[in-house]
Protein backbone atom coordinates (compact mmCIF):
# COMPACT_ATOMS: atom_id res chain seq x y z
CA UNK A 1 0.00 0.00 0.00
CA UNK A 2 1.03 3.73 -0.58
CA UNK A 3 0.18 6.76 1.87
CA UNK A 4 0.20 9.94 1.10
CA UNK A 5 -0.45 12.88 3.69
CA UNK A 6 -2.34 16.03 2.37
CA UNK A 7 -3.17 19.22 4.26
CA UNK A 8 -5.11 20.97 1.40
CA UNK A 9 -2.44 22.52 -0.17
CA UNK A 10 -0.95 22.83 -3.85
CA UNK A 11 2.50 20.70 -2.99
CA UNK A 12 -0.24 18.35 -0.94
CA UNK A 13 -2.54 17.62 -4.40
CA UNK A 14 0.88 17.46 -6.39
CA UNK A 15 1.58 14.35 -3.50
CA UNK A 16 -1.45 13.16 -3.82
CA UNK A 17 -1.74 12.95 -7.80
CA UNK A 18 2.37 11.48 -8.01
CA UNK A 19 1.59 9.10 -5.13
CA UNK A 20 -1.77 7.69 -7.49
CA UNK A 21 -0.03 7.60 -10.75
CA UNK A 22 2.94 5.80 -8.50
CA UNK A 23 -0.16 3.29 -6.80
CA UNK A 24 -1.79 2.85 -10.52
CA UNK A 25 2.02 1.70 -11.72
CA UNK A 26 2.58 -0.99 -8.82
CA UNK A 27 -0.83 -2.28 -9.07
CA UNK A 28 -1.41 -1.34 -4.89
CA UNK A 29 -4.07 0.47 -3.09
CA UNK A 30 -3.83 4.25 -2.03
CA UNK A 31 -4.50 5.24 1.20
CA UNK A 32 -5.27 9.70 1.26
CA UNK A 33 -4.60 11.09 5.45
CA UNK A 34 -5.13 14.03 6.82
CA UNK A 35 -4.30 14.74 10.17
CA UNK A 36 -5.99 16.80 13.22
CA UNK A 37 -4.86 17.62 16.69
CA UNK A 38 -6.38 13.97 18.42
CA UNK A 39 -8.97 15.80 20.84
CA UNK A 40 -10.87 17.01 17.65
CA UNK A 41 -10.36 13.87 15.89
CA UNK A 42 -12.23 12.06 19.22
CA UNK A 43 -15.60 14.09 18.25
CA UNK A 44 -15.99 13.38 21.98
CA UNK A 45 -15.44 17.28 23.23
CA UNK A 46 -18.22 18.98 24.12
CA UNK A 47 -18.96 23.03 25.56
CA UNK A 48 -16.75 25.94 23.66
CA UNK A 49 -14.11 23.57 21.89
CA UNK A 50 -16.81 21.63 20.29
CA UNK A 51 -17.83 23.75 17.34
CA UNK A 52 -14.25 24.13 16.64
CA UNK A 53 -13.58 20.19 16.37
CA UNK A 54 -16.16 20.14 14.34
CA UNK A 55 -14.69 22.52 12.07
CA UNK A 56 -11.70 20.86 12.18
CA UNK A 57 -13.50 17.72 10.76
CA UNK A 58 -15.36 19.43 8.35
CA UNK A 59 -11.90 20.72 7.61
CA UNK A 60 -10.04 17.57 7.28
CA UNK A 61 -13.09 15.98 4.66
CA UNK A 62 -12.74 18.63 2.46
CA UNK A 63 -9.39 18.22 2.52
CA UNK A 64 -9.65 14.22 1.79
CA UNK A 65 -12.63 15.16 -0.73
CA UNK A 66 -10.53 17.09 -2.69
CA UNK A 67 -7.10 15.34 -2.59
CA UNK A 68 -9.78 12.02 -3.93
CA UNK A 69 -10.91 13.88 -6.49
CA UNK A 70 -7.66 14.62 -7.77
CA UNK A 71 -6.46 11.05 -7.25
CA UNK A 72 -9.62 9.45 -9.49
CA UNK A 73 -8.78 12.06 -12.39
CA UNK A 74 -5.31 11.09 -12.24
CA UNK A 75 -5.87 7.48 -11.79
CA UNK A 76 -9.17 5.98 -11.88
CA UNK A 77 -8.36 2.28 -11.69
CA UNK A 78 -6.71 2.73 -8.58
CA UNK A 79 -7.98 1.45 -5.26
CA UNK A 80 -8.37 4.31 -2.80
CA UNK A 81 -9.45 5.21 0.94
CA UNK A 82 -9.20 8.39 3.37
CA UNK A 83 -8.14 8.40 6.53
CA UNK A 84 -8.07 11.10 9.22
CA UNK A 85 -4.99 10.75 11.56
CA UNK A 86 -5.24 11.88 15.11
CA UNK A 87 -2.07 14.21 15.93
CA UNK A 88 0.53 16.00 14.64
CA UNK A 89 1.07 15.59 10.99
CA UNK A 90 5.21 14.11 11.55
CA UNK A 91 4.13 11.23 14.31
CA UNK A 92 0.64 10.51 12.90
CA UNK A 93 2.16 9.68 9.36
CA UNK A 94 5.11 8.04 10.57
CA UNK A 95 2.91 5.95 13.07
CA UNK A 96 0.61 5.11 10.20
CA UNK A 97 3.56 3.76 7.91
CA UNK A 98 3.15 0.73 9.81
CA UNK A 99 2.23 -1.85 6.83
CA UNK A 100 3.22 0.99 4.08
CA UNK A 101 5.35 -0.13 1.76
CA UNK A 102 5.55 3.79 0.57
CA UNK A 103 5.11 7.26 2.11
CA UNK A 104 4.29 10.16 -0.22
CA UNK A 105 3.99 13.88 1.19
CA UNK A 106 4.37 17.41 -0.64
CA UNK A 107 7.62 19.04 -0.24
CA UNK A 108 5.22 21.61 1.37
CA UNK A 109 2.50 22.56 3.82
CA UNK A 110 0.08 25.03 4.22
CA UNK A 111 2.52 26.62 6.97
CA UNK A 112 4.87 26.83 5.11
CA UNK A 113 7.17 29.67 4.98
CA UNK A 114 7.87 31.51 1.65
CA UNK A 115 11.12 30.88 -0.07
CA UNK A 116 11.90 27.97 2.31
CA UNK A 117 11.73 24.69 0.49
CA UNK A 118 11.31 22.10 2.56
CA UNK A 119 8.27 21.93 5.23
CA UNK A 120 9.00 20.38 8.30
CA UNK A 121 6.49 17.62 8.08
CA UNK A 122 8.55 16.18 4.95
CA UNK A 123 12.01 16.87 6.48
CA UNK A 124 10.21 14.78 9.99
CA UNK A 125 8.83 12.03 8.05
CA UNK A 126 11.88 11.89 5.15
CA UNK A 127 13.80 10.74 8.67
CA UNK A 128 12.06 8.77 10.93
CA UNK A 129 9.04 6.99 8.81
CA UNK A 130 9.71 3.23 8.73
CA UNK A 131 9.24 2.96 5.30
CA UNK A 132 10.50 4.71 2.20
CA UNK A 133 9.65 7.83 1.78
CA UNK A 134 8.75 10.17 -1.62
CA UNK A 135 8.71 14.20 -1.20
CA UNK A 136 7.45 15.43 -4.05
CA UNK A 137 8.28 19.01 -5.61
CA UNK A 138 6.93 19.56 -9.26
CA UNK A 139 9.80 19.65 -11.73
CA UNK A 140 10.02 22.87 -13.22
CA UNK A 141 10.92 21.41 -16.54
CA UNK A 142 9.16 18.98 -18.65
CA UNK A 143 10.68 15.30 -17.53
CA UNK A 144 12.98 13.30 -19.83
CA UNK A 145 12.00 10.27 -19.02
CA UNK A 146 14.86 9.44 -16.81
CA UNK A 147 15.18 7.97 -13.05
CA UNK A 148 18.63 9.20 -10.93
CA UNK A 149 20.01 7.41 -8.33
CA UNK A 150 22.98 8.20 -6.30
CA UNK A 151 25.28 5.68 -4.97
CA UNK A 152 28.38 5.46 -2.79
CA UNK A 153 29.70 2.31 -2.67
CA UNK A 154 28.44 1.94 0.88
CA UNK A 155 25.96 -0.95 1.65
CA UNK A 156 23.17 1.24 1.75
CA UNK A 157 24.15 1.62 -2.56
CA UNK A 158 21.91 -1.85 -2.78
CA UNK A 159 18.86 -0.51 -1.71
CA UNK A 160 18.99 2.91 -3.11
CA UNK A 161 20.02 0.15 -6.57
CA UNK A 162 16.83 -1.87 -6.14
CA UNK A 163 15.17 0.67 -5.73
CA UNK A 164 15.36 2.68 -8.99
CA UNK A 165 16.11 -0.30 -10.80
CA UNK A 166 12.85 -0.93 -10.13
CA UNK A 167 11.30 2.63 -10.66
CA UNK A 168 13.05 2.64 -13.98
CA UNK A 169 11.41 -0.19 -15.23
CA UNK A 170 7.57 0.38 -13.73
CA UNK A 171 7.94 3.90 -15.97
CA UNK A 172 9.80 2.16 -19.49
CA UNK A 173 12.22 4.98 -18.16
CA UNK A 174 16.19 5.02 -18.58
CA UNK A 175 18.16 4.61 -15.24
CA UNK A 176 20.94 6.84 -14.85
CA UNK A 177 23.62 6.20 -11.64
CA UNK A 178 25.70 8.44 -10.31
CA UNK A 179 28.76 7.90 -8.01
CA UNK A 180 30.08 11.21 -6.76
CA UNK A 181 33.80 10.84 -5.32
CA UNK A 182 35.11 13.87 -3.02
CA UNK A 183 38.68 13.14 -1.28
CA UNK A 184 37.70 16.17 0.99
CA UNK A 185 34.61 14.67 2.48
CA UNK A 186 35.00 11.24 1.76
CA UNK A 187 36.57 11.04 5.61
CA UNK A 188 34.65 13.07 7.47
CA UNK A 189 32.32 9.95 8.31
CA UNK A 190 32.94 6.96 10.37
CA UNK A 191 34.03 4.84 7.64
CA UNK A 192 37.58 4.33 6.65
CA UNK A 193 37.95 5.70 3.32
CA UNK A 194 40.44 3.21 0.85
CA UNK A 195 44.00 4.51 -0.20
CA UNK A 196 42.79 4.16 -3.80
CA UNK A 197 39.66 6.10 -3.29
CA UNK A 198 40.66 8.96 -5.30
CA UNK A 199 41.71 6.72 -8.03
CA UNK A 200 39.22 7.14 -11.39
CA UNK A 201 39.66 3.59 -12.19
CA UNK A 202 38.70 2.12 -9.12
CA UNK A 203 35.62 4.13 -8.58
CA UNK A 204 34.35 3.50 -12.61
CA UNK A 205 35.04 -0.22 -11.44
CA UNK A 206 33.08 0.39 -8.31
CA UNK A 207 29.91 1.37 -10.26
CA UNK A 208 30.72 -1.20 -12.86
CA UNK A 209 30.14 -4.23 -10.31
CA UNK A 210 27.16 -2.08 -8.51
CA UNK A 211 25.24 -2.64 -11.76
CA UNK A 212 26.49 -6.03 -12.60
CA UNK A 213 24.39 -8.34 -11.19
CA UNK A 214 21.17 -6.06 -11.60
CA UNK A 215 21.35 -5.65 -15.47
CA UNK A 216 21.23 -9.17 -16.33
CA UNK A 217 17.52 -9.00 -14.08
CA UNK A 218 16.37 -5.71 -16.04
CA UNK A 219 17.91 -6.45 -19.99
CA UNK A 220 15.53 -4.25 -21.33
CA UNK A 221 16.37 -1.56 -19.09
CA UNK A 222 18.30 1.37 -20.84
CA UNK A 223 20.91 2.10 -17.79
CA UNK A 224 23.91 4.14 -17.69
CA UNK A 225 26.87 4.18 -14.70
CA UNK A 226 29.06 7.03 -14.17
CA UNK A 227 31.63 8.12 -11.54
CA UNK A 228 32.11 11.90 -10.96
CA UNK A 229 35.09 13.58 -8.86
CA UNK A 230 32.70 15.86 -7.07
CA UNK A 231 30.56 16.43 -4.15
CA UNK A 232 27.97 14.50 -3.83
CA UNK A 233 25.23 16.84 -3.67
CA UNK A 234 26.36 19.38 -6.34
CA UNK A 235 26.74 15.90 -8.91
CA UNK A 236 23.40 15.15 -7.61
CA UNK A 237 21.53 17.93 -8.56
CA UNK A 238 23.07 18.76 -11.69
CA UNK A 239 22.52 14.61 -12.89
CA UNK A 240 18.60 15.16 -11.71
CA UNK A 241 18.01 18.30 -13.83
CA UNK A 242 14.25 16.99 -15.60
CA UNK A 243 14.33 14.05 -14.22
CA UNK A 244 11.35 11.75 -13.27
CA UNK A 245 12.82 11.28 -9.84
CA UNK A 246 15.68 10.94 -7.73
CA UNK A 247 16.55 8.17 -5.19
CA UNK A 248 18.93 8.60 -2.82
CA UNK A 249 19.40 6.39 0.66
CA UNK A 250 18.11 7.75 3.97
CA UNK A 251 22.69 7.62 4.77
CA UNK A 252 25.34 6.48 3.39
CA UNK A 253 29.08 6.00 3.24
CA UNK A 254 30.44 7.42 6.88
CA UNK A 255 26.58 8.27 8.25
CA UNK A 256 26.63 7.74 12.29
CA UNK A 257 24.50 5.26 13.90
CA UNK A 258 21.13 6.39 15.13
CA UNK A 259 21.62 9.27 12.67
CA UNK A 260 18.46 8.66 10.43
CA UNK A 261 19.07 11.10 7.37
CA UNK A 262 22.25 11.93 5.70
CA UNK A 263 23.67 14.84 5.39
CA UNK A 264 23.40 14.51 1.41
CA UNK A 265 19.75 13.64 1.53
CA UNK A 266 18.84 16.48 3.83
CA UNK A 267 20.94 18.79 1.39
CA UNK A 268 19.04 16.94 -2.03
CA UNK A 269 15.59 17.50 -0.15
CA UNK A 270 16.46 20.76 0.39
CA UNK A 271 17.27 21.60 -3.16
CA UNK A 272 16.55 19.43 -5.40
CA UNK A 273 13.77 20.04 -8.51
CA UNK A 274 12.64 17.06 -8.49
CA UNK A 275 10.53 14.47 -6.82
CA UNK A 276 13.08 12.69 -4.30
CA UNK A 277 13.08 9.19 -2.89
CA UNK A 278 14.59 8.63 0.19
CA UNK A 279 15.05 4.63 0.27
CA UNK A 280 15.25 3.74 4.15
CA UNK A 281 18.04 2.07 5.61
CA UNK A 282 18.63 -0.74 7.75
CA UNK A 283 15.16 -1.04 7.87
Amino acid sequence: MILVGVDGSHAALAAAAWAAREADLRGVPLRVANAIPAWAASGTESGRYAKVAAWMRDGAAATLAAALERVRAEAPRVQVDTAVLAGDPRPALIEACTEVDLLVVGNHGLGGFRGLLLGSVAQGVAGHAPCDVVVVREPATASRGEVVAGIDGSPASACVLDFAFAEAALRGAGLRVVHAYSPLDAGRGLAPVPDDFDDEKTQVRMVAEALAGRRERYPDLRVTGEAVRSHPVDALLRASEGADLLVVGSRGRGGFTGLLLGSVSQALLHHATVPVAVVRIGR
